[in-house]
């Protein structure tokens, strides 16, 4: 096949052209994101894969294509999908191919839940890697162990029959897979309403070949039922993978698992549920649970998930994805096992999901953060379109600071920002840059640690 992805530089799209591409395919692709000098580490190592990036201006889309695979953030009045309208090409979503290519192998797993989705699907890739079942696996994360395979590493490629991906429920694609395996992590407010979700993930459950692996410590997980549920928990020494006697230690977290005791580099008993939902989808693949856990002590997590940046004078940053409120109470809540005070910048994206999120949100922030911990806000992230602008992130920390959060602060954007943590940082703090779609947030992190 010949294919065109307009997009390709997002971490979705990416990696499915990425697929293609060392399934043979001919690749190409398009990104405003090049046009305008930005992601030029991604247009790299595309490039070093043998893809042919053009501009976005329509010439990559020939009549010879036999599709235009276009990006949820693309807008129909750009020059490529003109060009695939007016040539006759066929235009595929992403959830459209991600399902082609998922449906092509003879096992998938597809990982779903309100958080940590992408965590679990790098973990159960990982696993089943190092276990030698030579797994693809297909992700919107970066893999730190994967940063040296070539390409952008949010895939793992093997010429198997195993396919592992994550199952977004936010835009409905989940609907779209019908898994061998699937595992429902958490359900949460997040984008739908939660008996949207618990319907999605019950009609998910009901299309599963084989095992639904749910975590049985949230109250709406435990609306879904199967003849082939399996569960894990934090809570519960009955469910059928459970961890107990969770510590946090400086760079990790130890717990123990049927009588063993294993340490994960990743901080957070979150990231501990996550690794119970990897071990027991990889245990439906012939791997043991104690050879399971035993990988995972060598993984070292995905980019951006409470991803120590580094640490200058005294002070660490970390750059970290959480941007709903359960991800938020993670992240934070985390955080606070460990000595030092905080100082978080959060970014929110989406007029609409601060609207229906913002002030549960913020409540999260209130809640886990200390008096001594710093809050501060940009206004609200916004990639162009056409949408109501009646919230503003200075709203948002005017209630936080009604609900007692007087650390609490709104500025007009991440320059400024980064001129307040830098006037308020001293040794032993923690500063955290949070929030999700917008990839110079990671830049930002680098520029703050260099300045300290």
């Amino acid at each position: 096949m010949k294919i065109n992805f307009c997009g390709i530089s997002g971490s979705g799209m990416s990696s499915l052209a990425q697929i293609l591409k060392h399934q043979g395919h001919e690749v190409r692709g398009s990104d405003r994101n090049f046009d305008l000098g930005r992601d030029a580490v991604n247009k790299a190592a595309l490039e070093r894969l043998g893809i042919k990036l053009f501009k976005q201006d329509g010439s990559a889309v020939t009549s010879d294509l036999d599709f235009v695979c276009a990006s949820t953030a693309v807008e129909d009045s750009i020059a490529d999908i003109k060009a695939a309208k007016e040539r006759g090409v066929t235009i595929k979503t992403r959830p459209e191919l991600l399902q082609q290519v998922f449906h092509g192998y003879k096992y998938g797993i597809a990982v779903g839940g309100t958080s940590g989705k992408t965590t679990t699907t790098a973990m159960i890739g990982f696993i089943l890697d190092k276990a030698g079942k030579k797994p693809c696996m297909i992700n919107g994360g970066l893999l730190k162990d994967y940063e040296n395979a070539g390409g952008i590493p949010n895939i793992i490629f093997n010429d198997g029959d195993i396919c592992v991906i994550e199952a977004d429920e936010s835009n409905g694609s989940i609907d779209l897979y019908n898994p061998f395996v699937s595992v429902i992590n958490n359900i949460s407010a997040d984008h739908k309403s939660l008996e949207e979700l618990v319907e999605l993930f019950q009609a998910l459950a009901d299309r599963t070949a084989q095992s639904v692996i749910v975590n049985e410590d949230y109250e709406l997980c435990k609306k879904i039922k199967s003849p082939h549920l399996r569960t894990f928990s934090l809570k519960n020494p009955d469910a059928d993978f459970y961890a107990c006697d969770i510590k946090a230690v400086a760079g990790g977290t130890l717990y123990k698992l049927h009588g063993h005791e294993y340490r994960l580099n990743l901080i957070g008993a979150f990231n501990v549920a996550n690794a119970l939902a990897a071990i027991a989808a990889c245990t439906e693949f012939g791997v043991d649970e104690h050879s399971a856990a035993e990988i995972l002590q060598k993984f070292h997590g995905t980019k951006r998930r409470l991803e120590v940046i580094g640490q200058k004078n005294g002070i660490t940053v970390i750059d970290d994805f959480a941007h709903n409120p359960d991800k938020v109470r993670a992240s934070v809540s985390a955080l606070r096992q460990y000595a030092g005070r905080l100082i978080i910048m959060f970014q929110p994206h989406g007029f609409g999901p601060m609207r229906s999120l913002g002030k549960e949100i913020m409540a999260e922030f209130v809640q886990n953060m200390t008096p001594e911990d710093i809050l501060i806000m940009p206004e609200i992230f916004f990639v162009g379109g056409t949408v109501t602008k009646d919230i503003s992130s200075a709203d948002l920390i005017a209630y936080a600071r009604s609900l007692g959060k007087k650390e609490a602060y709104f500025v007009a954007d991440k320059v400024a920002a980064a001129d307040l943590i830098l006037k308020n940082a001293k040794e032993g703090d923690r500063v955290v840059i949070m929030g999700a779609r917008d990839n110079s947030l990671t830049d930002l992190c680098h520029q703050i640690l260099e300045k300290l």
